[in-house]
């Protein structure tokens, strides 16, 4: 059982943090007390930053402080001019996919223009244009271009996504699966979802990685929903199979 703290001894400890408090407000507030009191600074010892016994003098440490805060800093930066240069790449692929498709003359053009793109520019081993039998005119479609009836129940599970309009990334269920990648040559570890709408009807871009942390939850999906309406805008009103 913990024996109760005196009271005077609260209020004591009570006073302590309070002068404390105060303590720190007035260095807070007068940066330059220790350019008046330089003498101080010899005297004042702090514990290594390591936790051992050793000690360092102020000045000591605040270099230590401000080195790791310099190293935050330098992080931070770096990752700040990564993603640049990502979003940079993915600025570029994006314009390259656009000038394929100004380029194209007819929809075969165009769907042999987005499977080049994604292939090699995003590096996909796996996608599928999944696309109602209704939008088209094909007789022999590509691989990688599903056409299913409106009303196709392997639909249904992709309602929410159409709902919402927005891509989404990360694993699907294997009915999900199995619909849309029913002879995939690799593994589907995760999957980007990019809905479309195609003729006026509901479409949809799936893109696989047999890496099950590639497309996640947390990424940003504002390049997955710029290529779906290039893609979208592409094959509207046009019949997008090979004849």
């Amino acid at each position: 059982m913990t024996t109760p703290q005196p009271k005077s001894e609260a209020i004591k400890a009570a006073r302590s943090d309070s002068d404390e408090t105060r303590i720190a407000a007035f260095l807070a507030a007068n940066p330059d007390f220790f350019d008046r009191h330089s003498g101080l600074l010899g005297d004042l010892r702090l514990p290594h930053a390591r936790g051992d016994a050793s000690t360092v003098s102020l000045v000591e440490r605040q270099v230590e402080v401000l080195r790791v805060r310099v190293r935050d800093f330098e992080e931070k930066l770096r990752a700040l001019v990564e993603n640049g240069r990502a979003n940079d790449a993915l600025a570029t692929k994006m314009h390259r996919l656009a000038c394929r498709l100004i380029g194209a003359r007819d929809g075969a053009a165009r769907l042999a223009a987005i499977e080049s793109s994604l292939r090699e520019d995003f590096g996909a081993r796996e996608f599928t244009l999944l696309v109602c039998s209704a939008v088209t005119a094909a007789a022999n479609p590509p691989r990688y271009l599903r056409q299913v009836a409106a009303d196709d129940a392997g639909l249904k599970s992709f309602d929410s996504l159409h709902a919402t309009g927005k891509p989404r990334c990360g694993r699907i269920r294997d009915m999900q699966r199995d619909f849309l990648f029913p002879s995939a040559d690799i593994a589907i570890g995760s999957v980007a979802l990019v809905p479309l709408r195609i003729g006026g009807a509901h479409a949809l871009l799936a893109i696989a990685s047999p890496d099950a942390d590639h497309f996640n939850p947390t990424m940003s999906t504002d390049f997955l929903a710029r290529i779906g309406e290039l893609v979208a805008t592409a094959l509207d009103g046009a019949p997008v199979g090979v004849g």
